[in-house]
């Protein structure tokens, strides 16, 4: 008897530009309220826990499957932010979870900066692995990391104008993000690249 390989093609669709988008939209829009142009509201929660929680873990799982652990920590543990970034301001207000007789305290500015400074770390190290991925993902990365720092940094000082920075450059971040897997989709469909990533 002698061995044989088979190789199986991989048919399964490229889940990146559903993690893209689901991070790209919802950080558009969450940055607009940082620039100051609307109050948080429930457009930004619901975006946060379905298309920026939800559809982000759905494109992790997706990545799993392919054997990307890149894709799979990035989208997963974004995906699981913005649930964390919707609890945080949600359970102060919810009047069954409550501790010493009143709702959860929110999280004052420090636990904030603590919060978004972690994330800003990560993602600074996230970045260090897309220098052999396409341009694009590094522009996203590198610029999410600016943002969680500039975040950071408008908590701890509190102001207001670093804060309305950090919303604009909140903004081109999800901006990128939305254009890399948009370009995906198209240069995909088209066969050949429409859009340079």
């Amino acid at each position: 008897m002698t061995e044989k390989e088979v190789v199986i093609a991989d048919r399964t669709a490229n889940p990146a530009p559903l993690g893209l988008l689901g991070f790209g939209i919802t950080t558009v829009l969450l940055n607009l309220h940082n620039a100051g142009l609307f109050p948080i509201n429930s457009m930004i929660l619901a975006m946060g826990f379905a298309y920026g929680g939800i559809a982000q873990i759905l494109a992790s799982a997706m990545e799993y499957r392919k054997g990307n652990t890149f894709g799979t920590v990035a989208f997963g543990s974004y995906g699981l932010f913005w649930w964390s970034l919707v609890l945080l301001l949600v359970i102060p207000k919810l009047k069954f979870i409550e501790t010493a007789g009143s709702a959860a305290a929110a999280a004052d500015p420090v636990a904030m900066a603590a919060y978004l400074f972690m994330w800003g770390l990560f993602t600074l190290v996230m970045f260090i692995a897309t220098l052999k991925l396409k341009r694009g993902i590094q522009v996203i990365f590198i610029s999410l990391a600016v943002l969680f720092f500039l975040l950071t940094a408008g908590e701890i000082t509190g102001s207001a104008i670093i804060t309305t920075i950090a919303g604009y450059e909140g903004i081109f971040t999800g901006a990128a993000a939305m254009y890399v897997g948009l370009a995906e989709v198209i240069n995909e469909t088209h066969g050949r690249d429409v859009l340079p990533i």
